[in-house]
């Protein structure tokens, strides 16, 4: 009869059931364990951490692109090494594999996905994962499912587990009736490219879940980024981080868009550090969940004329690629990022006299180096 009487006891605890006076537990709203993929019709998502005070656990998505090992960088400084893992599908440089947590991480795997933010207790999630704008032109297939499905894949896991998720978006968002000089956070859109529609599409889904489930979604979209210490990716704007390359490696560089094509740009260091301002902002400062981020506007030829003042020699021909050309005349020639100076306190540091100045310091020195060797 004991017996008896204690079984009813904790089946009286796990219905919690007013009727036998037992105290109800109170679980986060991450332990509910529904999905966007069978959300009934009341969800409402709001939780980001266990407690508040508990360190953030951050995963990155697509981590070995441009801007994903500085982001695991600047994180670890701010969270500690062991709370920040960066993810891809491709093999890691040793120094990065040794420099903090790397795991394998298919976007496309929803299963394998959510494992990781479950056994890693991931609180935060900066989704990376992305074909650029040239090469997903070429492979739209694949620039389909990795942007769209993908973007699908992550939503529904943050949703469903309380993460405060930052997508990226990009001046590929915009198209050639959008207001282009400047161009503000709302106006018309209507991008002519799978990147620049996927991206669109990442802008419109998270905040529709941030509505409709209450997930903490967060964007920013992007100018051109430029980075000393990565290669190129298949953007639009790369001839801004090539021409750094040839300048120092051969003392010439052939740009593949007109030299009057105006693109707003932004330096690496201010691109991570915006990101993560726009994560840690207080949710009650933030009027929109994309903005806008600028820093500065110039063409091939502003960019040439700078260079040339550290390196006299130098030159610079044009060799016009069609496709890219046109990707870069349907873009905005600049950003009005005044919503996001306003909310959140954007301020950018770094302009194109110390952006050049700041790249040919870092590959004369590679240079050197390479030679030395």
């Amino acid at each position: 009869m004991p017996v008896v009487r204690m079984l009813r006891r904790v089946a009286c605890w796990m219905l919690q059931s007013p009727a036998c006076g037992c105290r109800a537990p109170v679980l986060p709203s991450r332990f509910l364990g529904t999905s966007p993929r069978q959300i009934p019709m009341d969800a409402n998502f709001h939780s980001t951490s266990f407690l508040e005070a508990d360190q953030q656990r951050v995963l990155i998505t697509g981590g070995l692109g441009q801007l994903g090992v500085g982001l695991a960088n600047l994180l670890r400084k701010r969270f500690g090494k062991d709370n920040v893992i960066l993810s891809d599908i491709r093999k890691p440089p040793e120094h990065v594999f040794l420099s903090g947590p790397f795991i394998y991480s298919d976007i496309l795997d929803y299963k394998n996905l959510r494992e990781i933010v479950v056994n890693n207790r991931i609180t935060w999630l900066f989704h990376y994962s992305a074909l650029l704008s040239a090469v997903g032109e070429a492979n739209v297939s694949l620039a389909r499912a990795v942007n769209i499905t993908g973007l699908h894949n992550v939503l529904d896991v943050a949703a469903e587990h309380g993460l405060r998720l930052f997508v990226p978006s990009t001046i590929g968002a915009f198209g050639p009736t959008s207001p282009r000089n400047p161009t503000p956070d709302l106006c018309i859109q209507r991008p002519r490219t799978i990147y620049g529609v996927s991206k669109v599409h990442a802008e419109l889904m998270g905040e529709y879940y941030y509505y409709r489930y209450g997930l903490d979604f967060r964007c920013l979209r992007y100018p051109g980024i430029i980075s000393a210490d990565s290669q190129p990716g298949g953007g639009t704007t790369d001839y801004a981080v090539q021409i750094f390359h040839e300048a120092v490696k051969n003392g010439r560089f052939e740009c593949n868009l007109k030299p009057d094509t105006r693109l707003p740009m932004m330096y690496i260091d201010d691109c991570l550090r915006a990101t993560l301002e726009v994560m840690e902002a207080p949710a009650e400062s933030l009027s929109m969940r994309t903005y806008n981020i600028n820093a500065m506007s110039f063409t091939p030829a502003e960019l040439a004329q700078e260079v040339l003042k550290h390196v006299p020699e130098f030159q610079v021909t044009y060799s016009v690629d069609p496709v890219r050309q046109a990707i870069a005349d349907s873009w905005p020639m600049n950003f009005d990022d005044s919503n996001a100076r306003k909310d959140w306190g954007w301020k950018h540091d770094i302009d194109l006299p110390e952006l050049v100045t700041t790249m040919l310091n870092f590959h004369g020195s590679e240079n050197r180096v390479a030679q030395a060797n």
